[in-house]
């Protein structure tokens, strides 16, 4: 197998050498073998859109981590929505197992009735 394959190599070699595959050669080098695309070369679609707003910094949809707030009252945790209301959950403790819920309106921020962080509904506008 590996003889065959060695011995194809070299009498392909030597045809391009004496001019036999010369034109064959050249006209195939004229297309642009640029290897393996890219992922923004590749993508189409939500995805393109989705790569294309990341270069441009921004999120449309969520996909980083959420910036760090400390959820006084002067900084609020800030909570996306498309409505004047949403349904928010606060752990309060790093390691509780309980999930408080409660609706949070535009315009103030508002405190968790259970630790006191606030949250803030900001109205946010889908990209698509």
């Amino acid at each position: 197998m590996a003889g065959r394959l060695l011995l194809r190599a070299c009498t392909t070699t030597l045809q391009l050498r004496s001019g036999v595959l010369a034109p064959l050669h050249q006209t195939f080098l004229l297309f642009n073998f640029s290897g393996i695309p890219t992922d923004e070369e590749q993508a189409t679609g939500l995805e393109r859109r989705t790569l294309q707003a990341l270069k441009q910094g921004k999120d449309p949809y969520s996909i980083l981590k959420p910036k760090h707030y400390a959820g006084t009252k002067e900084d609020p945790h800030i909570v996306p929505g498309i409505g004047t209301k949403r349904l928010v959950g606060c752990l309060c403790e790093e390691d509780n197992t309980a999930i408080v819920w409660f609706w949070l309106h535009e315009g103030e921020a508002q405190r968790c009735p259970s630790c006191g962080s606030h949250y803030k509904l900001v109205h946010h506008e889908l990209p698509h």
